[in-house]
């Protein structure tokens, strides 16, 4: 069974430079090794997902400019990260503030074309179905 996802869990975006951390805000008053535990509700750009250094996605308007000015080689510029929906599937059996809880296997869409994937979970001995 894989770990339940908490505060501090390493993210990598398959478009970005460099890995992430999640944030989890102590709102769901639920924690896991004593750290606040996440549900697929903690996908919040600049709250709960931070950058990824730079991305190198052509879909993101930023990086579609600046290679488009340096005669089509790509450009990679600033993560600002675009998760309008949930962590996609989650723990089918446990639930935070009524939402699923956070695993491992859950994914994460970014508008700009980049798959969000949880690398360590930020905690080690609580385990989840």
């Amino acid at each position: 069974m894989p770990n339940h996802v908490c505060h501090g869990a390493m993210l990598k975006c398959s478009m970005g430079m460099a890995p992430s951390s999640l944030v989890v805000l102590p709102l769901n008053m639920q924690t896991t090794s004593n750290v606040p535990a996440a549900n697929i509700q903690d996908h919040i750009p600049m709250v709960n997902i931070m950058p990824f250094g730079m991305c190198q996605s052509p879909a993101n308007p930023m990086v579609a400019a600046a290679t488009a000015a340096a005669m089509g080689v790509l450009t990679p510029m600033p993560c600002i990260p675009v998760t309008p929906s949930p962590w996609v599937t989650g723990s089918p059996t446990v639930t935070l503030a009524n939402q699923p809880a956070l695993n491992k296997s859950s994914m994460l869409m970014c508008n700009w074309a980049g798959q969000i994937s949880i690398v360590m979970e930020g905690q080690m001995t609580h385990t989840i179905p």
